[in-house]
């Protein structure tokens, strides 16, 4: 079980990617101009960025929690 969890630490590690995010001011630019299908696309983005710290802690938590209770 071990080495399953540190091959996945070890993939997770090789697989990181640059993530730019946008600032408010971007989107409050954006929203401003007219193009409402980009400023939703940048809303998006911003939303899915700050959604996956909470799924993978969450998750995480859910799996110590199943492991205590073992």
């Amino acid at each position: 079980m071990k080495k399953n969890v540190y091959f996945v630490f070890l993939i997770m590690l090789l697989l990181t990617q640059t993530v730019d995010a946008q600032c408010a001011m971007c989107r409050a630019v954006l929203e401003n101009e007219g193009n409402v299908e980009t400023a939703e696309g940048i809303n998006n983005g911003i939303v899915y960025l700050m959604a996956i710290p909470y799924v993978l802690v969450g998750g995480l938590f859910f799996f110590v929690y199943k492991k205590m209770r073992k």
